[in-house]
């Protein structure tokens, strides 16, 4: 699937779930989620070509494994959140939404804390 086709079935998605929210309001949020969680994991399935384009990165400039794993964690950490945020906040839960998106960027910051200090050591290291 293209992004052409993912963004169809988005369209299609949200038209089917606003006509089933006339019927049955609760339809119209499954209906949502279902089509959230087809496009959540085809984009999953992308994964595997961002990791090979990562490790032929590292061989090529030797970087060291933790940095670039940490960026996946990252990613990875974004999208899960993006995603349960807009889930809630499409279900009428908006609170909800807002506490995960919080919850992601405490993690994706709790994560990145080992660079952090690894830059600020090289930088110590370079001004002394």
């Amino acid at each position: 699937m293209t992004v052409i086709t993912i963004s169809v079935v988005g369209i299609i998605t949200v038209m089917l779930a606003v006509q089933m929210k006339g019927i049955r309001g609760e339809y119209g949020v499954f209906l949502a989620a279902a089509g959230g969680c087809l496009i959540f994991f085809y984009g999953i399935g992308k994964l595997e070509t961002i990791l090979d384009a990562m490790r032929q990165i590292q061989e090529m400039i030797h970087l060291n494994q933790v940095y670039l794993t940490t960026l996946l964690k990252i990613t990875g950490i974004t999208y899960i959140a993006e995603f349960a945020s807009g889930l809630c906040k499409d279900a009428g839960y908006g609170a909800i939404g807002g506490q995960i998106e919080i919850f992601g960027k405490l993690s994706i910051l709790a994560v990145s804390m080992p660079i952090v200090l690894a830059l600020l050591e090289t930088l110590k290291r370079l001004l002394v």
